[in-house]
């Protein structure tokens, strides 16, 4: 299986987007500050996933929410998860 994933920053609430096959391994290596893109952010919590078969319907979709029009559907999708 390969996933796509949301994460919250506990510290300022940013959203941090991406795609992995080992979603658990994944999650960790953020919140060890083993990702540059991530690590000023830690710690993180998961908020979304999507399994996906294939890694590059993964991907897509991945680069789907990171349009626009995608971090508005994530908003409405999320709206209660993201209020602090």
């Amino acid at each position: 299986m390969y996933y796509f994933y949301i994460l919250h920053s506990l510290k300022n609430g940013k959203l941090y987007l991406g795609s992995t096959p080992d979603l658990k391994a994944r999650i960790r290596s953020h919140n060890n500050g083993e990702n540059k893109a991530t690590k000023q952010n830690i710690p993180y919590e998961l908020i979304y996933y999507s399994a996906f078969k294939n890694k590059d319907d993964a991907i897509e979709c991945e680069k789907y929410f990171k349009t626009t029009a995608g971090w508005k559907r994530l908003n409405r999708m999320l709206k209660n998860s993201l209020r602090t």
